[in-house]
């Protein structure tokens, strides 16, 4: 197979206008009754795949992947409705054993990567519900591929030649890059699509494939241990001065100059 043959993984998370809230052990989110969808930036990954083959590119195979509950094939439905040619659902019991760390969906992606042919991987950089911001580039270094993180924008020239520009403090860098290549996504890259009725009734002839994570024999032993979770202390309410000499004064009085 020749082309660009993209893996797009995605997660289900909890919706990002819910307020999370804190179990009542205080060991993780509750997440039971509560309206879960795709991770942002993992929209932003499918819906840049996506427009790679609308640019007319060389783009032969999307394959969207997710590792979790029976109820991560809602997002991959979503996925393949956005635009994917193919789903992979790997199921993972998160209410006994909790997500998987960075890691250990590295080490899949990884073998995923081999088994399937990919030589391109676009991830989001990050999950809004750990924020870890590291899948990414531990896949690069167990591939030994280059890696180009908070993309804002991709090129792509012919088969093998990737330009990224990905936002820096203080502006932005330009990297260009030879495939295989493994790219995260930044909130400024695209505006994802809504998923039309017609894609969606198109996405449930996609095939979506179902393993284990005994299908790829890989380690995924929990590394550390959530000791507690706790809500952040509301807010104090401000106070008005008079004038620049009372902000000074008050400043002072709170130990901040």
């Amino acid at each position: 197979m020749s082309g660009l043959r993209i893996l797009v993984p995605v997660k289900r998370v909890i919706d990002y206008a819910v307020k999370p809230r804190v179990n009542k052990s205080q060991t993780a989110i509750e997440t039971a009754g509560v309206k879960h969808s795709m991770n942002p930036f993992d929209e932003l990954s499918i819906e840049e795949a996506v427009r790679l083959r609308e640019r007319k590119l060389p783009v032969s195979d999307i394959l969207a992947l997710s590792a979790g509950p029976a109820k991560a094939q809602d997002v991959l439905r979503t996925a393949l409705a956005m635009g994917a040619d193919r789903a992979l659902h790997v199921d993972v019991a998160t209410d006994k054993e909790g997500d998987l760390e960075p890691l250990a969906v590295a080490k899949l992606l990884a073998k995923v990567v081999k088994e399937e042919d990919r030589n391109v991987v676009i991830l989001g950089k990050q999950s809004i519900d750990d924020d870890a911001h590291q899948t990414g580039q531990m896949l690069a270094g167990l591939l030994g591929w280059s890696q180009a993180t908070q993309a804002s924008k991709v090129e792509v020239e012919g088969e093998d030649k990737v330009t990224v520009v990905r936002e820096v403090d203080g502006g932005t860098e330009t990297l260009r890059l030879r495939v295989p290549v493994v790219i995260t996504t930044d909130l400024r890259l695209n505006e994802p699509r809504y998923a039309s009725l017609p894609n969606i009734m198109k996405a449930k002839k996609k095939p979506l494939v179902k393993k284990t994570l005994a299908d790829y024999g890989i380690d995924v032993t929990r590394r550390f241990k959530t000791v507690k979770v706790v809500e952040p202390p509301p807010r104090q309410g401000g106070g008005k001065v008079e004038d620049v000499d009372g902000m000074i004064g008050r400043l002072k009085e709170l130990g901040a100059l």
